[in-house]
């Protein structure tokens, strides 16, 4: 097992020092741009999942939609005032997984870094699947290839991350103001009208309003409150992601956390304003965004730069978990919870293997759900709001323990905010569990059981490289270098002097099979190796059974119990070849596909069944 090894807590080799490649870091607005996708886009359901909760209510329930979504807002206000001050007190990112495990404890860390993970994977997903549905209701003949869509838009979007955050938030500041741009309109444009201007979008279709409603309850309302905090997904993006941002990267991240709820609270609350102004009604079929965007501009083409710049940003919103899990995922690693290889960085600082890891998840998830929105967003928000809650319950310990000036003050609205969103996280568990919010509940402990285990591994490793321990100094052994060899070529002259300089003694060996032509073979290769006699012994591996790697194994097993003290290096020479025929060029692993991987095997064998130093030898063909 090959094990990138590292002092727990330790950056593990391969990462860049964290004062190179600034120029690949985020500004406060390409900061907004690349993290904050998921928290814009969710306007374009977050108001419309009130309404129909409240619809149940019948009209007078319709009359509650603004209140809902002011209590929101102010919870909106509470989450980034206190995201706010993580992005200080935690400016390596993380999060809540930062804040709990720092102040609650590593396994409430993990739960945190758990809920995260999965709402991250099923914002991809859902994004997604939610950008294409809006594509194939604009064109309908497009909807049996929906699930292809899907695969292509997170191809897109994964390949645009795999060229730095930096380049992604630049390909998508565009969407972002368009869509943003065109909500405001739709808000400013709509407070002057004093009735719909166009209500052609909702005509034909069934209301969903009840008729039948005697009253708003409690529940309700408790309902349509938590079904409306799904706008809040995304909040927590930036804290996660504090590295990214240029220096000074705590002051950009702030800022952007505060463009970030200036926005999308102003969003919130203007469109739940024109829904009270103009008495909308849910309707099926039509979107709430689709029908204030008709009743403010008219049906025109203002109504269609609405709908496509919507159908856009919520695909494209996925970029937002592209930008901050793979970072989560680097701390996980960091402290030995993930494999260390989620810790390195590319050259345009790129988690590359986090955000493959991503990429390859929510694919299986699209294919899961046959790109049908319905079936990915019962257990969409789950998690986050477990994220949320445990977040302000750190924060209110963290001030507890600073008891800086006005701590008191802070707490108090952490502790709010951990009231309302864990009220909001038993609420939506507790009303989507059966409709696939149970496949998170169960997620959630198998996900942290799985950090748990990789960190008990990496700790009985750590044991038995005595990590933390001066180690014994180093001596100078014997050395015997064993190289295989088939026959006499230059690449036999250079892997017998290669191992002539690592070794005390060079041993060479061949693997003689009983078939009369490999005897004849194994009897010229003797003949030849006497006639140019290099001063080195050519070793006869019989063996009855057709097999390279064992033999050579079993030899090198029998010199080291011979010589105990000797340490064994089994030198294996192989070609890297260039070019192909007719100078068409042909390397690494293509190339590689024209040998017999004769290395490759004796490598396994030996590496499975010894502990020799393996030392394989590339001779460049040219």
């Amino acid at each position: 097992m090959s094990v990138l090894t590292a002092e727990p807590g330790a950056v593990p080799a391969g990462e860049e020092p964290p004062d190179t490649g600034e120029r690949h870091r985020l500004t406060a607005v390409t900061g907004l741009a690349a993290l904050s996708l998921d928290a814009m886009a969710s306007v374009a359901y977050g108001p419309e999942a009130i309404v129909l909760v409240l619809a149940a209510a019948g009209a007078h329930g319709l009359g509650f939609t603004l209140p809902v979504t002011l209590a929101i807002a102010a919870l909106l206000a509470v989450l980034v005032a206190s995201y706010r001050q993580v992005i200080a007190a935690f400016p390596d990112g993380g999060g809540s997984y930062a804040v709990a495990r720092t102040h609650l404890g590593a396994r409430t860390g993990l739960v945190a870094a758990a809920s995260l993970v999965l709402d991250y994977v099923l914002n991809v997903a859902v994004a997604v699947t939610a950008g294409v549905a809006a594509l194939t209701s604009a064109f309908p003949a497009l909807y049996p290839h929906r699930l292809v869509l899907c695969l292509a838009v997170l191809v897109l979007v994964t390949g645009v991350n795999l060229r730095g955050i930096v380049e992604a938030a630049k390909a998508f500041i565009v969407p972002t103001v368009v869509f943003v741009g065109s909500v405001f309109v739709l808000i400013v444009v709509g407070l002057f009208r004093s009735s719909p201007a166009s209500t052609v979008t909702a005509a034909g279709h069934a209301s969903v309003l009840a008729d039948n409603a005697s009253g708003v309850g409690a529940l309700l309302l408790l309902k349509a409150f938590a079904s409306g905090c799904a706008a809040l997904t995304g909040v927590e993006a930036i804290a996660n992601a504090v590295p990214s941002f240029r220096v000074p990267r705590v002051r950009r991240a702030q800022h952007a956390e505060v463009a970030l709820g200036a926005v999308l609270g102003a969003m919130l609350v203007g469109l739940s304003v024109l829904i009270s102004r103009f008495h909308l009604q849910p309707v099926a079929g039509v979107t709430v965004l689709a029908q204030l965007a008709d009743a403010s501009l008219g049906h025109n083409w203002g109504f269609y730069v609405i709908q496509f710049a919507t159908m856009i940003l919520l695909a494209l919103s996925a970029n937002t978990s592209f930008g901050g899990l793979p970072v989560l995922l680097k701390l996980l690693a960091r402290d030995n919870y993930l494999p260390h290889v989620f810790a390195l960085k590319a050259d345009r600082q790129v988690h590359r293997h986090g955000v493959l890891a991503l990429a390859v998840v929510s694919a299986a998830l699209l294919v899961f759900s046959g790109g049908d929105t319905n079936t990915l967003v019962p257990m969409f928000a789950i998690g986050v709001f477990v994220g949320f809650t445990v977040a302000q319950v750190g924060m209110v310990r963290h001030w507890r323990l600073q008891r800086g000036a006005g701590w008191r003050g802070r707490a108090l609205l952490n502790g709010l905010g951990a009231v309302l969103t864990g009220v909001a996280t038993v609420v939506v568990t507790a009303s989507k569990f059966t409709e696939g919010g149970w496949l998170v509940v169960v997620m959630l402990p198998l996900l942290v059981g799985a950090f748990v285990a990789v960190h008990r591994a990496y700790g009985r490793i750590g044991e038995r490289l005595g990590l933390g321990r001066i180690p014994d100094p180093p001596h100078r052994e014997r050395s015997v270098v064993i190289v295989p060899v088939s026959s006499l070529s230059r690449l036999t002259s250079r892997a017998l002097s290669a191992a002539a300089s690592l070794g005390d003694e060079v041993r060479a060996v061949t693997v003689c099979h009983p078939d009369p032509e490999d005897r004849a073979q194994l009897d010229a290769l003797e003949r030849a190796w006497a006639e140019w006699d290099p001063g080195v012994p050519l070793v006869r591996l019989c063996c009855e059974r057709r097999t390279l790697g064992r033999p050579i194994a079993a030899y090198v097993r029998a010199v080291t119990a011979a010589e105990p003290a000797t340490q064994v290096t089994v030198l294996i020479p192989e070609t890297e070849p260039e070019r192909l025929w007719l100078g068409v060029p042909l390397r690494g692993a293509w190339g590689r596909l024209l040998h017999n991987q004769r290395g490759a095997v004796v490598a396994h064998a030996v590496r499975k069944e010894t502990d020799a130093v393996i030392c394989r030898l590339r001779f460049r063909l040219s």
